[in-house]
């Protein structure tokens, strides 16, 4: 699953909020000594099949089913049967025999049905029980969690018809153990069943499942039974089905069906969503040595959906934030998430991890899979941006040094699991396996893993095995380090150079309590004009290397191929970034080079500034016009043509805004007529911040290009036009952020709700306070997000009542009223998240 938004992609613009998540991906936590071990359950009856016959009740939000699951015992013999059942009506339990359905004896209670068989079964005997249900996944009390919003396993879209702006679905979502609300099951990703779903629809809606299509049957009363088979064991969390009506755009990966399912408005842009597919499912089955598994891959679109992304067999499920036209797709697209889900189709679909503690089997494996896919289609400066973002999502989501196991047998619920240790910080892991592997030997081992496990279960001491059968080495030291040992070294280096020797002081200086890390490293130093490569290992807290050299260095270049998964903090000067930025340009020492020059502001690092604004990365030539200085004469009179060439050509739209934006900061009239035609750019993100710098330059004419602007185009730029009103807190702009709250994804609600906290907080009037916070309350509850917001509103609420009260003070008449009233509002808001 991809928690990207959470690829997946949900960025928290706020004053409360600075955290980038991914599709169920989760900042990291430091957990309390837990004392529960996490072990695998044991396996009494082993799933076989599962066939299902299933019908809709839109109205009432149910599913009528029928159920016939075959089992056999795991080992001992057995007389019962436990199966995972939440918030059903169980109508009848019996076994299926040649002769007709035996009725069987069952209790059902706590979301379980205990099954008493009508004999003791051995290993070797199959049997069938026959099931009829109704599931009622609305009436279902469970909670969500910050990675997956929510937990009923089968979802009504808007089954009435009510809003005219959405359209009806239905969908499932498994992961972890929700598919029993569904349908009864052995719920755990261990067990392993084929499967036959019939689903008889409104013959105007299309359907998808696992598997093939393998009949459509239309029906005397409107209806149309669609039945699809999977032939190959897997998981019962990847089972799922989708309803509602998805136009299919079809193509192919060596014969196989690869299709497309999106609302038919989105349908023209599926090839430029979803096209590069049948390219990703090439270079992964020959990276891996194991061709694309299943018989079929589809990717389907759907409404609110709970996470980011579902890997669910042969069918992978997506939220509709990567459902894009092609102007949208003009400011970035959702490849990212597209190969992490696919990737899942090896490393969760086809091997599983063999419990939730083993999770990074299945994640860590999905987010490597990204990189390696971006080095495939851009490039290596792409794989090497991918990594070092996935890096620096990790760390920022530590302290000290401190995170939890990788392979992480105690934990408060398994939900704990998907969080950036076992999605980010898992899938540098691996990378750095790699380069110490070498591609080769590397690839050959996952083969081996996955061949070894096929249509089975995996945990990490499988995949160490592997690694150790193909290299003929013992990685249990690597695995000890980074996947049964937490947290990563914080590394303090300090060069130094005497008598015609350079050298190299590292202390590790992560938390005590954090072990001690063994990092084969590799350094370059550059001095004397030669480049010398050096080989080391740190192994202890404190050591010193050093090497013997023809002049001072201009740079040392420590961990030069950047697989150290921790903080390295050094003494390098301005000189040293410069020459680095210029001669070692990896992604991660140009960036790096930049952010020093930045927060340095020195005037030396301008030049730096300036030549990077031809970075081939988009996003480094926008950091680097953010870093320039247009108040040094010298340095605007170089970049204003630059820049303004920039703002015109530049193919990355982010580089383009960002030139926009810096030209208008100047105030110059001169570029009126630039932000003027911005407006009227395709990009949304060249709009906004030319609607931005057009307020800058000429506020008058900068509100009206904005009013003037088409609702489509408002919408895209709704962040944008958010913080324009944050300075404007006029009462009739609450209804902008209104609109959003009431109607809005939370992508769209994460974009605007720090704006909409800081127009509240500057507006002076009591009642749009008042209704502003019970919007943004409605809005929570209707996307299931306080695991994400509660906490930071709470404290930010909190401060407000504080700074109103204060103001109040000094004030008088109508004015201390009203903040004495907005600080109430304010207090009662933070004291109701507080209980929650």
């Amino acid at each position: 699953m991809n928690k990207k938004f959470l690829a997946c992609s949900a960025i928290f613009v706020s004053l409360f909020v600075a955290n980038t998540l991914s599709a169920q991906e989760k900042a990291v936590e430091k957990s309390a000594k837990l004392s529960v071990y996490r072990v695998t359950p044991a396996k009494i009856n082993d799933l076989v099949h599962t066939k299902l016959d299933v019908s809709f009740d839109y109205a009432k939000r149910y599913l009528y089913g029928k159920e016939w699951v075959t089992l056999k015992p795991h080992f001992y013999a057995t007389d019962s049967l436990t199966l995972d059942a939440q918030g059903m009506d169980i109508k009848t339990v019996a076994l299926v025999g040649t002769k007709g359905n035996t009725p069987l004896k069952y209790d059902y209670r706590d979301n379980k049905l205990y099954i008493t068989l009508n004999k003791k079964y051995t290993n070797t005997e199959k049997y069938t029980v026959y099931i009829a249900y109704t599931a009622k996944p609305d009436e279902l009390k469970v909670q969500g969690s910050a990675a997956i919003t929510d937990a009923k396993g089968l979802y009504f879209i808007n089954p009435d018809g009510a809003d005219k702006n959405k359209p009806i679905q239905i969908w499932t979502q498994g992961e972890t153990e929700s598919s029993s609300a569904w349908f009864p099951t052995i719920d755990k990703p261990d067990q392993k069943t084929t499967q036959e779903i019939s689903m008889t629809v409104q013959s105007k809606y299309t359907t998808l499942s696992n598997g093939k299509l393998v009949s459509q049957k239309p029906n005397a009363n409107g209806t149309r039974t669609d039945t699809w088979k999977m032939d190959l064991p897997h998981s019962p969390y990847l089972f799922m089905m989708a309803v509602g009506d998805f136009k299919i755009t079809k193509d192919t990966y060596k014969g196989k069906e690869v299709n497309y399912y999106l609302e038919p408005k989105y349908a023209p842009f599926a090839k430029q969503i979803f096209g590069k597919t049948p390219t990703m499912m090439k270079f992964y089955s020959d990276v891996l040595g194991v061709d694309y598994p299943w018989n079929k891959y589809a990717q389907v679109v759907a409404r609110d959906y709970v996470s980011g992304a579902m890997e669910n067999t042969t069918a992978t499920l997506h939220g509709e934030h990567i459902q894009k036209t092609d102007r949208e797709l003009l400011d970035g697209n959702e490849e990212g998430t597209i190969a992490h889900e696919l990737f899942h189709q090896w490393f969760g679909d086809y091997v599983t991890a063999e419990s939730w503690s083993n999770l990074t089997m299945n994640e860590s494996f999905a987010t490597f899979g990204e990189i390696i896919w971006h080095g495939y289609d851009e490039g290596k400066d792409a794989e090497d941006k991918s990594r070092y973002e996935k890096l620096q999502s990790y760390i920022s989501s530590t302290k000290n040094g401190e995170s939890p196991l990788l392979a992480r047998f105690y934990y408060n619920d398994k939900e704990d699991m998907f969080d950036n240790v076992s999605y980010a910080k898992g899938s540098v892991i691996l990378y750095a396996m790699k380069n110490q592997m070498g591609d080769a030997a590397f690839y050959k081992g996952l083969n081996k893993y996955l061949t070894t496990n096929a249509f089975k279960n995996g945990e990490t001491h499988q995949l160490r095995l592997a690694m150790e059968d193909i290299t003929g080495k013992d990685w249990s030291p690597y695995f000890n380090q980074w996947y049964y040992a937490g947290g990563h070294p914080i590394l303090a280096v300090d060069y130094g150079y005497e008598n015609g020797k350079a050298t190299i002081r590292v202390k590790q200086t992560q938390d005590a309590a954090v072990q001690t890390f063994t990092l084969p490293v590799k350094v370059v130093i550059y001095a004397g004009g030669q480049k010398v490569t050096k080989e080391i290992v740190i192994n202890s807290r404190e050591q010193t290397f050093s090497f013997e050299v023809s002049a001072k260095p201009d740079l040392i270049d420590f961990d030069a191929d950047k697989i150290i998964v921790g903080e390295i903090n050094d003494n390098k000067v301005a000189e040293n970034y410069y020459f680095q930025y210029k001669n070692a340009p990896t992604y991660a020492n140009r960036i790096e080079a930049l952010q020093f020059i930045m927060q340095s502001k020195a005037k030396s690092g301008q030049q730096i500034l300036l030549g990077a604004l031809k970075d081939k990365s988009g996003d480094l030539r926008a950091l680097s016009i953010e870093g320039l200085n247009l108040e040094d004469a010298e340095v605007k009179a170089v970049a204003l043509p630059v820049l303004l060439q920039m703002a015109k050509t530049d193919k990355d739209t982010e580089a383009r805004a960002a030139a926009i934006t810096k030209l208008a900061e100047t105030g110059d009239q001169n570029y009126k007529a630039l932000l003027l035609d911005g407006v009227k750019d395709r990009s949304y993100r060249v709009i906004a911040a030319s609607i931005a710098g057009l307020t800058k330059v000429a506020p008058q004419e900068g509100m009206t290009a904005l009013s003037s602007l088409d609702q489509d185009t408002k919408d895209h730029i709704a962040s944008s036009i958010a913080s324009l009103y944050i300075s404007d807190p006029k009462d009739e702009h609450q209804a902008f952020y209104e609109n959003i709250m009431a109607n809005g994804d939370r992508n769209k609600i994460f974009a605007v709700i720090g704006q909409y906290f800081q127009y509240l907080r500057a507006n002076t009037n009591p009642t749009v306070t008042e209704k502003g916070i019970n919007g943004i309350s409605a809005a929570i509850e209707r996307l299931k997000l306080q695991n994400y917001l509660n906490k930071q509103l709470s404290g930010a609420y909190e401060a407000t009542a504080q700074a109103k009260t204060q103001q109040a003070k000094s004030a008088s008449g109508e004015v201390k009223s009203n903040l004495n009233k907005q600080a109430d509002i304010f207090k009662k808001a933070a004291a109701e998240l507080g209980k929650e």
